[in-house]
């Protein structure tokens, strides 16, 4: 058996050998790189693709179930359904998933092929593409091994998944093929929620009916719908895959269990906003190319305090969407850090003695006109909304202060 230290100069000699790592990137007839606007969102299929490729009345039924909760006629969900199975086929997908959010801290997804069969002369079979409207809307996933929180039995196995058309699905690329994900929520039989999306919804669902209540008091009696925007930043931790491979820890729990502290942390913190490393770089530059194709609006990116610790954030959206394109955007710096040699570290606290990586969220209100609720304006002293809604949020803050740190440590 090699000694540790053996160990440790080999994985050394091996990170040290690293090569370039080079991405296709989408140019245009001229064989010029595309601008991000070009090809930003191509992956997803959200609202502005449904205005384009569904008939009138069923984009319109559609926005119906979205601004006020009426049920979908059957009809408007096998047309959407036909469309997003010809653009899926047209992007090359096969299969397709209910991507759910169970209360594991990870996403979820069983894969189905788009296809089915006829029955023809002689008992000869014909494999069809084909996508029903009810496979959109609902799925069974087994539940049993999924945590519930004590709400019910082990053996308790059927658990349903309903898709959320305010969240654009989207297509996940691997090496051999590609995923249609269509993101879901994830509840019990009797409607308990076994997900974290679904109270998501909720809360935002009872934060715009309050706030309307509340605007309409003072004076915004045009006011229909209030929705909760988020801009979520990601701080990360970037290892050579061969020095985690000589830690048992990092590998099955993400994080360091023993060890010493290194001479050198970050008392210097010349590490924070310094000059991004050239194979970083890389991993992000391939990173933001995939996110942009998901839709996902990343803007920032920077080294942080700690040693080997990074971030990027997005431009704030809808909070549903921001929270789906947060879970996106860890699973995608997972793949591409492998891609690249490296293991991407999100566990909160991976190193004692320095910074742990936090998830920072930048949240706030807008109406219906996308006017932002906390906005002080040029005279935030006599800007009776922002000055109201500011105390309010503030005062909620306070008396609610105890279950706020609990659901965020």
């Amino acid at each position: 058996m090699p000694s540790n230290n053996s160990s440790r100069q080999a994985a050394f000699h091996s990170a040290i050998q690293t090569k370039d790592v080079t991405i296709k990137k989408i140019t245009d007839q001229h064989g010029r790189e595309a601008a991000i606007s070009e090809y930003f969102g191509c992956m997803t299929f959200g609202l502005a693709q449904m205005r384009e490729k569904l008939p009138k009345d069923a984009y319109n039924h559609l926005l119906k179930t979205l601004d006020h909760g009426k049920k979908l006629p059957k009809e408007t969900a096998e047309a959407i359904a036909s469309a997003i199975k010809e653009w899926s086929v047209s992007k090359g997908v096969t299969h397709f998933c209910h991507w759910f959010q169970p209360m594991t801290g990870m996403t979820a997804e069983k894969h189905d092929a788009f296809i089915s069969i006829q029955h023809a002369n002689h008992s000869e079979l014909k494999v069809i593409e084909k996508f029903s409207g009810s496979q959109l809307i609902q799925g069974e996933p087994d539940a049993s091994s999924f945590p519930s929180g004590g709400m019910r039995s082990t053996f308790e196995a059927r658990g349903y998944t309903a898709w959320d058309p305010s969240s654009p699905l989207f297509i996940v690329e691997e090496a051999n093929g590609r995923t249609l994900c269509i993101p879901t929520v994830f509840f019990g039989y009797h409607g308990q929620a076994l997900d974290n999306k679904t109270p998501l919804l909720r809360s935002i669902e009872s934060l715009s009916s309050s706030a309307c209540e509340f605007l309409k008091l003072i004076g915004d009696v045009d006011v229909k719908k209030i929705q909760a925007t988020l801009g979520i930043e990601q701080e990360y931790f970037l290892v050579d895959k061969n020095f985690v491979a000589l830690r048992p820890d990092l590998i099955m729990t993400g994080r360091t269990l023993v060890g010493s502290a290194p001479a050198r942390g970050q008392q210097l913190e010349d590490h924070y906003f310094g000059a991004i490393p050239s194979r970083v770089k890389q991993f992000m530059q391939e990173s933001e190319f995939e996110l942009y194709k998901l839709g996902v609006p990343i803007k920032t990116r920077h080294n942080e305090v700690a040693p080997s610790q990074f971030e990027l954030a997005p431009i704030f959206e809808d909070m549903n969407i921001a929270s789906d394109h947060n879970l996106l955007t860890m699973e995608v710096l997972k793949r591409i850090a492998l891609k690249h040699g490296m293991v991407c570290l999100l566990h909160e606290k991976p190193f004692a003695g320095v910074n742990g990586s936090g998830k920072h969220n930048n949240w706030s209100m807008a109406n219906d006109k996308g006017e932002n609720l906390l906005e002080p304006g040029n005279t935030p002293h006599q800007n009776l909304r922002f000055l109201a809604c500011l105390a309010i949020t503030l005062k909620a803050v306070y008396d609610h202060a105890a279950p706020l740190r609990a659901s965020i440590a």
